[in-house]
């Protein structure tokens, strides 16, 4: 993703900055890669990658988070850059800031060219945050439970696909690491999550953001379209 026209994005309340910060930090704790950076318009939507197959034919899914904000100007931007970039400049910003300069270098991600579908989704019902928490920490549990001390990356890869490709009990197709993806990101609270599906896409959406999930080892999927 290389197509940048806006050089910094201008949000409405430093919160969002500090919002923005929080953000990339938990992200920054699963996987120190990269986050999309697609504005159109007044809102920004900032993806980044939780869960994705490391080998092929691995059957971890491919599981995003995304958070949305409000830009106080009009931005086109779409850039995939490395979380440490955005990070070093959030560092920068002072009490008060409310501007973001885009990093000026990106990175190519497998990933940010998968993009979900904006419309067409089928709602399933609700999940409570309570349930996807205990979900999530048991999976971890699970993990680090047969994952011995000093394994190399295979055999942690082989744990983590077994445990977060599991379907969620009573959520069929819907793999654990979904769960897993909201409680990292802090995307849980005291209420409630809504579950969406389209084709082999599943959407957890929650006041807080929303979770992304691919189904399947493939990352060959076309279109651009995110959700809002």
């Amino acid at each position: 993703m290389t197509d940048v026209l806006t050089q910094s994005f201008r949000f409405t309340d430093p919160r969002d900055l500090t919002d923005l910060r929080t953000y990339i930090m938990r992200a920054k704790s699963i996987d120190d890669g990269a986050i999309r950076l697609q504005a159109s318009g007044q809102v920004l939507a900032a993806y980044v990658c939780v869960l994705r197959p490391r080998i092929l034919g691995e059957s971890t899914p491919t599981i995003l988070g995304l958070r949305t904000m409000a830009l106080a100007e009009p931005a086109q931007a779409d850039a995939t850059v490395r979380l440490a970039s955005v990070m070093d400049r959030l560092a920068r910003s002072g009490e008060g800031d409310v501007e973001l300069p885009v990093p000026p270098a990106t990175v190519s991600e497998s990933w940010a060219g998968v993009s979900a579908p904006r419309s067409g989704w089928e709602a399933l019902g609700t999940l409570s945050d309570d349930f996807l928490r205990t979900a999530a920490e048991s999976g971890m549990a699970e993990v680090a439970g047969v994952v011995p001390a000093m394994a190399g990356a295979a055999v942690v890869n082989t744990a983590r696909a077994a445990v977060w490709g599991r379907e969620l009990e009573g959520q069929p197709g819907l793999p654990a690491g979904a769960a897993f993806a909201a409680f990292a990101l802090g995307f849980l609270g005291g209420g409630s999550h809504q579950v969406f599906r389209n084709g082999r896409w599943f959407r957890l959406s929650g006041s807080r953001g929303h979770v992304l999930v691919r189904t399947g080892t493939g990352l060959g999927l076309t279109g651009r379209e995110s959700p809002r």
